[in-house]
């Protein structure tokens, strides 16, 4: 097969159509083999196959530089009903860092709330060094004071605009708030950009993800033109949102948080929780084993034992042991209520990876005697608060789509009250 990038991932798309995903596997870096083994790629690839119908024709190879000396080839891959693209990132030996089936979807457009003719937006460095990230300021027109808030994404190695196939929710939620007076500033995050110096950084946790760019964004924000430096937020999504507390407790000048689906039940638990009900979806041997995994990592990671030396290969998500003892050893409940700032907590009725039930009761349990947080349940939305209807599942976020109008409408009120209602 050699080394060419773009020979490999078309043997891998080969291999997929045969059914050989033990061969695949073996082209796994470490960290990618304990997030994806060969299960949990069979259990995809079927899933995938059987909504989209029998591959057809394989298409031409696309090659771009990724970071870190990388080559991300995307494999455009023609079914009977639908096709999909395989994206790999393969190093100069022939390795897989990276492996995604996603959609072939139109690109991103506005959603029908945002208005680009009352804002202007600029790029931004956020932090320095070798680890600093690129970011975008979205700054209304006219000269302020105004309020500001800095997006946070979710767990994974996530975009400025958290970019999934054609949707783009930190984007939706940037452009709608700048519209309504809002300045905004979201950034690339660290395991983005610098995703294998972080990767091979000894001791890497969830602190050291998040905390360090985003208390960076707080202060570059707080220095833009008509930003009040009193009233910038943080808004965070899912981890960013489970998060957001410790950026508040390391940045005292942060105005308040809004917590967008943040998770409070522990999350080896919850990954198996998502993973049951992903397989009861699409239930078979693969999607089994799948489960068995899952439940065989996050046995270890809840474990005694669990310390600085486990290996990587043996705990869930191909997360080091030290990001997971920094995560188990967080309670964002407790650290938000020790905050004397204002909160606004988010979170979508129909969302499966954090519920209503196992993770907003936490946030309840712990704030809702407190006169100056605000939660709320959007009953129609899912995880990314896309609107919808039925059990939420995976294949509802391939279709373009944005981010609940009044889920944007509610939080520009609550973060500037002079401006939120404008239509």
């Amino acid at each position: 097969m050699g080394t060419d990038p773009a020979a490999t991932a078309v043997a891998v798309v080969e291999m997929a159509c045969e059914g050989r995903f033990a061969d695949i596997e073996r082209l796994f870096t470490p960290s990618l083999r304990a997030l994806v083994g060969a299960e949990v790629l069979q259990a995809a690839w079927t899933a995938e196959m059987g909504r989209r119908g029998p591959v057809g024709t394989v298409g031409e190879p696309v090659s771009e530089p990724a970071q870190a000396g990388l080559v991300r080839v995307s494999v455009p891959v023609a079914c009977e009903h639908a096709g999909l693209t395989v994206v790999v990132a393969v190093d100069h030996d022939g390795m897989l860092h990276d492996l995604r089936l996603t959609a072939i979807t139109a690109p991103w457009t506005p959603p029908p709330y945002a208005d680009p003719a009352r804002f202007d937006e600029h790029d931004v460095t956020v932090g320095d060094g070798p680890l600093a990230v690129a970011g975008t300021v979205s700054l209304p027109h006219g000269p302020g004071p105004r309020a500001g808030v800095v997006l946070l994404g979710g767990g994974g190695p996530f975009d400025r605009d958290a970019t999934s196939g054609a949707n783009k929710p930190l984007k939706d939620l940037a452009w709608g708030l700048a519209g309504r007076g809002v300045a905004v500033l979201r950034f690339d995050k660290v395991t983005h950009t610098h995703s294998e110096q972080v990767a091979n950084a000894a001791g890497f946790t969830m602190t050291d993800e998040y905390v360090p760019h985003a208390v960076a964004a707080v202060r570059l924000l707080q220095r833009q033109p008509g930003v009040d430096p009193a009233r910038v937020f943080v808004l965070g999504h899912s981890m960013g949102g489970k998060v957001a507390p410790r950026v508040a407790a390391a940045e005292a000048s942060v105005a308040g948080l809004v917590i967008m689906a943040g998770d409070t039940q522990p999350m080896h638990q919850a990954a198996i929780r998502v993973i049951r009900y992903l397989a009861s979806l699409d239930p078979g041997p693969a999607t089994e084993a799948a489960v068995e995994a899952f439940t065989r990592q996050a046995a270890m990671v809840a474990g005694p034992d669990l310390s600085p030396s486990t290996p990587t290969e043996a705990l869930l998500f191909g997360w080091p042991a030290a990001y997971w003892l920094d995560l188990r050893g967080y309670d964002p409940v407790a650290t938000a209520a020790a905050l004397d700032k204002p909160m606004f907590i988010l979170q979508g009725g129909r969302d499966y990876q954090v519920t209503v039930a196992d993770d907003l009761s936490g946030w309840k349990a712990g704030l809702a005697h407190r006169p100056d947080v605000t939660i709320r349940v959007y009953d129609a939305d899912n995880h990314l608060f896309f609107p919808g209807a039925g059990p939420s599942t995976p294949a509802e976020y391939e279709p373009p789509q944005h981010v609940d109008p009044a889920v944007v409408a509610d939080i520009a009120e609550w973060l500037a009250p002079e401006h939120g209602k404008i239509a």
